[in-house]
């Protein structure tokens, strides 16, 4: 097993600035005080809080364009990796999350850190449609559930980034089935098993069940 990342070995593997470093610092502390009292993330993974969330969120910052406005990340929990994004800079981060102690914690960050986010406390299809450039997800449903959580969200140029692990060739194909997409395959920095999606030019299949 590797070693323990430290905030600095993740500030240059991300590459971001001091400044952010230090919001980052702030939510980490924030986030082990709080998942001692309610379950936030995996407790086993709190020792390498840096590779397992803070890089594993950080690591889709090079795959967002520069002039995107807008980005949602579907099932936020504890803010991964929606709310490292908006540390690191991403512009009107929305986070979903329909647990309403998990959204009572990213108030908190959000207000600890200094970011501005819109925090939605529902279910995803209860969150009133609009259009986003970046739709985000890490370890929330198998990639068709996905594609339709985010249905209301996308537009023409809309991208996707999907934290993606070992199931996700079963997952595409059966994706296909009812929805066509250019995809990238990019693999994560922080899993040998784990994928990124990166999903663009997304429409229903003409034979979709759905349409």
């Amino acid at each position: 097993m590797p070693n323990r990342m430290t905030p600095e070995e993740f500030a240059a593997a991300a590459n971001v600035s001091r400044e952010t470093l230090e919001r980052l610092k702030l939510y980490a502390a924030l986030l082990e005080k709080w998942n001692r009292r309610i379950n936030l993330v995996g407790r086993g993974t709190v020792d390498d809080l840096w590779r397992r969330h803070m890089l594993d969120s950080a690591q889709l910052l090079p795959l967002i364009p520069a002039d995107a406005k807008s980005l949602v990340d579907l099932g936020s929990g504890a803010g991964f990796p929606g709310m490292v994004l908006a540390i690191c800079g991403v512009r009107n981060v929305h986070l979903i999350e329909s647990d309403r102690k998990k959204c009572s914690f990213l108030r908190e960050a959000a207000r600890a850190t200094g970011v501005g986010v819109t925090i939605h406390n529902c279910r995803i299809e209860e969150v009133e449609s609009f259009q986003a450039d970046i739709v985000t997800s890490r370890a929330l449903a198998p990639l068709p559930k996905l594609l339709d959580m985010a249905g209301q969200f996308i537009e023409k140029h809309s991208i996707l980034l999907f934290l993606k692990g070992k199931h996700a060739d079963r997952e595409l194909t059966d994706a296909a089935k009812e929805w066509n997409m250019r995809i990238d395959r990019i693999p994560s920095h922080t899993d040998s098993d784990g994928t990124i999606l990166r999903l663009e030019a997304i429409s229903r299949a003409l034979h979709s069940p759905k349409e």
